[in-house]
């Protein structure tokens, strides 16, 4: 398809199956479940591709109408053309395409992984991989434009951020102790044409090969490095989910594909990489210099600036005689970023509160996504009449689970849907005392955010917004009502409508049946019949606004007396 959107599929449901284990399989795959949107007029790398992706994320399309996109005539501010298509938006643009990633639908995602964790794969290696069928090494790496300048690489904020940078890569290292590989999602900065400028956080809850580096510092030796990008999906996920840092990562990713990840030796570091591999950029990151990285944009939402990050050497790069580019939406969310993280720490999270803690009437997790950056704010939902024990123990599980996850979170009954804030506000606005309902406490990590703020610590506010008490109805029309005249709405081919809920009024506990039979007759017209009954009911010597029932019950308990 050429520079359109892609044919009109059910994407909310992809073909269930074994994971894709190659990325340019996975991209068929896009394209057969009209997931795929391939541009072939000319793009400029530089200015246009992040931008123009990036509006599917900040111009009020549906999450569902999110695409991938392969760009396959590249170019860049020097007029350069590129013989490497460039894939961005084609892991996470959305939950769906997320999906197709992993061979099955949406609402098994949070299971597979809890099954490929506890049942890993070990990975099988072989020789002659297609990521080596291309390999450059030495001077090749060094001309002028050689190396890493042969790589469409884009520039992901243009007008703030200092360099081309590598975003959706799997930075393997290993532990030079116990021999145990990691794999993180880490950016990097084109520097030269044989040198890269690597960021691994050294945050709490940061980076497996920062943990990895500091070993290598005390030994006073390079840390191999392997930098890959694009890869079976299955193999890509685990780079951003931040398992246990004495996981095989690798095997992980077998569990979740079903069977073992194909790998194979480095050219030229001492490291087992993906042997589908699209691209594999080799290296030895410096263990004493740190080189000045930045600015970036980041996924916190604001632009990181300068600091001293690592040095990486490039020993060789190798690749796929035609392979593909992969590039991620980072930076301001939502994007492919959060997605990614999104559909697997959600039900990571229900299945803690659930099952590791015991916690009783918690339905959902809910981590709020646009522009807080996922991880900040989370909702927790459950179920009418669940004990306040048991919402505070979810509330500081929840909290406490991960370093950089639950600055704020706040629970809320199941007639509230978690994704609607203006749901979550409401509640909080009549159902949260901030007296007795809020808790704060102090010395949290930071956390990913911008370095401007002097604190060295943050604080953690936990908020009991559920129903604690019988409240009148919502004040909206019955759903009868709103379902008949969406009906109508639709006949008269009015603007198309996306209900959040509440749509329609209901029942919160505090009614009495004589108020159905004021509506029934109100709606039939017979209102009349109810202005004679309270007109017999009149009463003197009280003020406006005193409560019918606080009379008349009190009336009734006197006659019983």
């Amino acid at each position: 398809m050429n520079d359109s959107s892609a044919g009109k599929r059910d994407t909310k449901a992809p073909q269930r199956g074994r994971p894709p284990l190659d990325f340019q399989e996975h991209l068929a795959r896009l394209e057969a479940n009209g997931l795929l949107v391939r541009i072939e007029r000319p793009i400029n790398k530089d200015t246009e591709i992040h931008p123009l992706v990036r509006w599917q994320f900040q111009g009020g399309l549906p999450e569902d109408e999110r695409r991938a996109f392969l760009f396959t005539n590249v170019t860049d501010a020097a007029g350069r053309r590129y013989d490497i298509p460039v894939a961005v938006g084609a892991l996470a643009s959305s939950p769906a395409i997320y999906a197709v990633g992993m061979g099955r639908r949406v609402e098994e995602i949070g299971a597979a992984w809890l099954n490929a964790i506890a049942h890993p794969i070990p990975p099988v290696a072989v020789s002659n991989p297609p990521c080596q069928e291309v390999v450059i090494t030495g001077d090749e790496l060094r001309r002028p434009e050689g190396g890493l300048k042969r790589l469409p690489v884009p520039i992901s904020t243009p007008g703030f951020d200092a360099a081309p940078y590598l975003t959706a890569t799997l930075c393997i290292t290993r532990d030079p102790d116990s021999g145990v590989a990691n794999m993180g999602t880490y950016r990097a900065a084109l520097k030269a044409t044989d040198r890269l400028g690597v960021r691994m956080s050294s945050r709490v809850g940061g980076a497996g090969g920062y943990l990895h580096w500091k070993k290598y510092r005390a030994r006073k030796e390079p840390m191999p490095c392997a930098i890959v990008i694009g890869c079976g999906p299955a193999v890509a996920f685990t780079g951003p989910q931040k398992l246990e840092i004495d996981h095989d990562e690798m095997a992980v990713a077998g569990g979740l594909a079903g069977a073992p990840i194909r790998v194979a030796k480095a050219v030229t570091v001492d490291l087992n990489v993906p042997a589908d591999a699209e691209i594999v950029i080799e290296g030895l990151i410096d263990w004493e210099l740190l080189e000045p990285e930045g600015p970036f944009g980041e996924s916190h939402g604001h632009v990181a600036l300068e600091d001293f990050n690592m040095s990486m050497q490039v020993t060789a790069i190798t690749h796929k005689r035609a392979p593909v580019f992969v590039s991620i939406v980072s930076q301001v969310t939502p994007s492919e970023s959060s997605v990614m993280k999104k559909v697997a720490y959600e039900p990571l999270f229900l299945a803690h509160l659930r099952e590791e803690l015991g916690v009783r009437g918690i339905r959902r997790v809910h981590m709020h996504e646009p522009l807080t950056n996922l991880r900040k704010v989370m909702f927790l939902q459950f179920a009418a009449a669940t004990p306040r024990t048991e919402v505070w123990r979810a509330l500081n599980g929840a909290a406490n689970l991960r370093a950089d996850c639950g600055k704020v979170v706040v629970a809320v009954s199941d007639d509230i849907d978690p994704e609607n804030v203006h749901g979550v506000l409401w509640s909080l606005a009549y159902r949260a005392n901030p007296i007795e309902d809020v808790h704060i406490s102090p010395y949290r990590s930071l956390g990913h955010g911008p370095k401007t703020d002097a604190s060295a610590t943050d604080s953690t506010m936990l908020i009991d917004a559920t129903l604690k008490h019988p409240m009148p109805p919502l004040a909206l029309p019955a759903r009868e009502f709103m379902e008949r005249a969406r009906v109508i709405w639709d006949e008269l081919g009015l603007p198309r409508l996306s209900p959040q809920p509440p749509w329609h009024g209901y029942d919160l506990g505090d009614w009495a049946a004589v108020w159905d039979d004021y509506a029934r007759r109100a709606v039939e017209g017979s209102w009349e019949t109810t202005g004679t009954e309270t007109f017999a009911r009149r009463r003197r010597g009280l003020t406006p606004e005193t409560p019918v029932r606080d009379v008349e019950d009190r009336s009734k308990d006197l006659d019983l007396d």
